[in-house]
């Protein structure tokens, strides 16, 4: 794997592609004029595998980046967390 290409990453894209699906078929819901609490269930859902995949690729992140720059005495590892930190 190169540098920003983990082995979590094939997960978190196939998770990623089927919300890109799921929020297709919210469109079309919202074309066919469907009631708003089923769209707001819908949207909920996309909102939660999104949120989902997002946490699994920075625990990855977290788990085999920063750890194995902690390792080697790295300061920008702690600096790279606290970036990370903002978007959970």
């Amino acid at each position: 794997m190169t540098d920003n290409t983990h082995r979590s990453h094939p997960a978190i894209v196939k998770r990623l592609k089927r919300a890109q699906g799921h929020l297709a078929a919210v469109l079309s819901m919202f074309e066919a004029h469907r009631s708003c609490v089923d769209l707001a269930q819908q949207l909920h859902a996309v909102e939660s595998a999104i949120s989902s995949a997002k946490r699994e690729l920075i625990h990855d992140h977290i788990e085999h980046c920063l750890t194995d720059t902690a390792a080697g005495g790295a300061h920008d590892s702690l600096t790279e967390l606290k970036q990370l930190a903002k978007y959970l």
